[in-house]
């Protein structure tokens, strides 16, 4: 199986992006993304097929809900790069939306999945987590060459370095060890290759290992600042400024979100709810004096706080109508789980799938259709249909 890993992001928080660096970064990731979801496709198949499909699904679900939410953050990339058309208010955008964290509501309340990630925490975590899921259904074929695993696990320990360095001073020590265990066993294994020993067995331990370490490093990165408050007490101005820049940066990247989900809500949502987003641009730029400093992280909350209500209410929303297009997907793995193949039941799938990509859906006419599947499967599985 071939694989690919996500691209390095350009910039930082806080700082506008550059275009030339954004528009590479962006061709990347699109092919990223195309490969990724290939790639899960074919680890599902493979998840079916296994003995621990039942262990293992958990970790296909958390996966597609990353490449989801990935997707959705490069999309919404696109809409604001707009063809190259930026300028400085799209720039510092732009730098939100790379650096600011992806969306809570894209998890689906999944369990295991962490929030408060930034994109390239979510593509590191998709890597870590496709590399986990490979070896433990042992997809690598028999020939593969150890040469290319071992560059692999290099370019991990690379990684794992620059996690390891974000870590805090009370778990610092103890990742660095780990760290440090881990390279030593890559090199002791690309030693005994270079000799012409067979490794083989002893790759897939290490990949697994290194896997789990870099999948929980940056899960452990998000829920430190998830959990993190919002005006920390720094000693030094400069300190309390670089909290609110980062507090503006994801509100930012929030806003632009949330417009986007507004705008979706509204097109498919009869009846939906009326809140305005706030526009964080307009609080102006973060001052330097710590009297205006302390005032405007105090807007900033406030702004927080009412983004929240506009996620929580169009979250819900849009919840509620995704519920039947669920059903749908649920309905059709109960047939296959039944073994059941009939056309009827696969023309009136077909037909629910088209009447849930209308703009806007039927609501009722979808459910009543939806419960006529689900009453056919049951038939169907029942063994009458066959009289």
């Amino acid at each position: 199986m071939s694989t690919q890993s996500a691209p390095v992001a350009p910039g930082r928080l806080g700082q506008p992006v550059d275009p030339l660096e954004l528009r590479t970064y962006l061709i990347a990731l699109d092919g990223w993304l195309d490969a990724r979801r290939a790639e899960i496709e074919t680890l599902d198949e493979a998840v079916r097929a296994s003995e621990h499909s039942d262990d293992l699904t958990p970790d296909i679900a958390l996966g597609l809900q990353l490449w989801q939410s990935i997707q959705s953050r490069y999309r919404r990339l696109l809409q604001v790069w707009d063809r190259g058309r930026v300028g400085p208010k799209e720039r510092e955008q732009l730098s939100s939306l790379v650096w600011g964290r992806l969306d809570d509501e894209a998890w689906g309340g999944l369990a295991g999945a962490p929030s408060g990630m930034s994109l390239p925490e979510a593509c590191r975590m998709s890597d870590a987590l496709t590399g986990q899921l490979r070896n433990r259904l042992q997809l690598d074929p028999a020939g593969t060459e150890a040469v290319g695993r071992l560059r692999d696990l290099r370019a991990t320990m690379e990684r794992l370095r620059d996690q390891v360095a974000l870590e805090p001073p009370q778990s610092a020590a103890e990742a660095r060890t780990k760290l440090a265990g881990l390279t030593e066993r890559l090199e002791q294994l690309s030693e005994k290759a270079g000799r012409g020993g067979d490794i083989g067995g002893l790759l897939g331990p290490l990949e697994a290992e290194s896997a789990t370490f870099e999948r929980d490093l940056i899960v452990g990165g998000a829920m430190r600042r998830q959990h993190a408050p919002v005006a920390a007490s720094e000693p030094t101005a400069p300190g309390r400024s670089e909290t609110a820049s980062r507090l503006r940066a994801d509100l930012i990247a929030r806003g632009q979100h949330l417009e986007g989900l507004v705008a979706t809500v509204a097109g498919v949502v009869p009846n939906p709810p009326k809140y305005a987003v706030p526009d964080v641009t307009a609080l102006g730029p973060v001052p330097e004096d710590p009297a205006g400093l302390d005032a405007y992280v105090s807007r900033l909350e406030r702004v927080s706080a009412a983004m929240d209500l506009v996620e929580q209410a169009n979250s819900e929303a849009l919840r509620e109508h995704g519920v039947v297009a669920n059903e749908i997907i649920m309905v059709r793995s109960e047939a296959q789980e039944q073994g059941i193949v009939d056309d009827r039941l696969s023309r009136l799938l077909d037909l629910a799938d088209e009447l849930a990509a209308l703009d806007p859906r039927p609501a009722e006419a979808l459910a009543g259709l939806v419960a006529s599947c689900r009453a056919l499967v049951t038939w169907l599985a029942s063994g009458e249909g066959d009289r």
